[in-house]
């Protein structure tokens, strides 16, 4: 199957009714299954009824990478199934942050569908899209305390299936060979890291600053230990901390800090340049997450990797070592007129066996309990599962328009920009957004 197979095929019955508008009621009684609304309209978020496993399955996410690991799974899980398929929708993931909620919740793709952790996550069960999981057998297999992104409320809406590390990877060769043995401490140590990697004629942080969606991976880093709070972003956004405030202002002096280390044109380059830079051995860091490791095995990537976050305070006054994130919440769509079947995918990907599958397949930790992870990347950071993590504050922000006004403050001081400037001028877009 490809990632847009309805798109190529004519029309099914179900779609072509949404296309006539559901011309009466008898045609909408004739096309609503369980939970389905038709027209566009989100359906019954309440517990998802019983009823059979069969239909075409859209299944609706931003993991391209992964797409040939969930082609054998897909295989797997609807030949164990009589007339059941899936079929992978598959959008950019920065596309499918500032897309999917209109796309998918009209219920024509995305019966199964995935939401980021934080604002998205927050619009999307504002829109009464994600059916109800509350209670189910599904809920058990996975760990507790991973799957509290994925709640509101008390309802457990959705269910985050990965478990990344949103934190430079580093090539452990090219570290070694600049003579630095393990992870620096402090700033002045990582400062001293990216000396060492640049006398040696390499770039010490290949950074894709040109999309403020993987450059805000960094960001995560570099005001971990430099905050007053853990929930910083979260007062970020209420006013209660400002973008002039001390620690935000000596965040962003240590970006410009980091100007000689990242590589030429930094505000400009996207993220699969910056990738092939880190795969071919030309960068000690590639600033985005553990969630681009497989990516960069598939461009030839052969060297030993690790994580290595920056910490912008002094050892002592350094609370967490780096940052976790648990995303990729999968949902039902309560718009969605094949809930029973969606279900049971999600409860086929959450069995332990065919987590392990995807895990080792995609170089991805899980929140699902019970996965064997025979995946030497995974094996080789999986020590960052115990170690002292803040779960990512980007995610806090559930005000897309003020999250990129502050990571682009840091774009910009990259890029150039007096520091204090650019705070100032991140703080009157959030000040605008407060007050309105």
């Amino acid at each position: 199957m490809t990632p847009n197979r309805r798109l190529d095929q004519s029309l099914d019955r179900r779609q072509l009714l949404r296309l006539l508008g559901l011309g009466g009621l008898a045609a909408t009684a004739a096309c609503a299954g369980p939970g389905s609304t038709g027209g566009g309209s989100q359906g019954d978020a309440g517990p998802i009824p019983d009823g059979p496993v069969e239909g075409d399955i859209s299944f609706a996410h931003w993991r391209a990478e992964d797409q040939q690991v969930l082609e054998t799974l897909i295989a797997t899980f609807a030949a164990a199934h009589a007339g059941v398929s899936v079929s992978q929708d598959i959008a950019p993931s920065n596309d499918y942050q500032s897309t999917a909620l209109q796309r998918i919740r009209g219920g024509s793709v995305g019966d199964v569908f995935t939401a980021f952790r934080g604002a998205q996550f927050v619009d999307m069960v504002g829109a009464g899209m994600f059916s109800d999981l509350s209670g189910l057998p599904v809920v058990d297999r996975y760990a507790p305390a991973l799957i509290e992104p994925g709640a509101a409320d008390g309802v457990q809406y959705g269910l985050p299936y990965q478990m990344v590390f949103n934190m430079p990877v580093s090539n452990l060769d090219v570290l070694s060979a600049a003579g630095v043995g393990e992870a620096p401490a402090d700033w002045d140590g990582f400062l001293a890291m990216c000396e060492a990697v640049l006398a040696a004629g390499l770039v010490p942080i290949a950074w894709p600053g040109g999309e403020t969606g993987n450059a805000g991976h960094l960001f995560n880093s570099m005001v971990m230990n430099n905050a007053p709070s853990p929930d910083m972003c979260t007062k970020l956004e209420s006013g209660e901390y400002k973008c002039t405030d001390d620690w935000f202002l000596k965040t962003l002096e240590q970006y410009a800090q980091l100007r000689p280390y990242v590589q030429p044109n930094a505000t400009g380059t996207a993220v699969e340049p910056a990738q092939q830079l880190f795969a071919t051995g030309q960068a000690a860091l590639l600033a985005t997450g553990s969630f681009h490791i497989a990516a960069v095995r598939a461009l030839g990537a052969q060297f030993p990797v690790g994580l290595l976050s920056p910490i912008t305070t002094s050892a002592e006054e350094a609370a967490y070592e780096g940052i976790h994130n648990a995303t990729f919440i999968l949902g039902v769509n309560t718009a969605s007129d094949v809930r029973p079947a969606a279900l049971a995918f999600i409860e086929f990907l959450s069995d332990p066996v065919n987590a392990a599958v995807y895990a080792n397949g995609t170089g991805q930790h899980l929140t699902v309990t019970g996965v064997t992870y025979d995946n030497p990347d995974l094996a080789a950071t999986a020590d960052w599962l115990e170690r002292k993590t803040l779960l990512a504050p980007r995610f806090q922000f559930n005000d897309l328009d003020i999250r990129n006004a502050v990571e682009s403050s840091c774009i910009q001081v990259v890029g150039g920009t007096d520091p204090r400037q650019a705070a100032e001028d991140a703080q009157r877009i959030v000040d605008q957004r407060v007050g309105g």
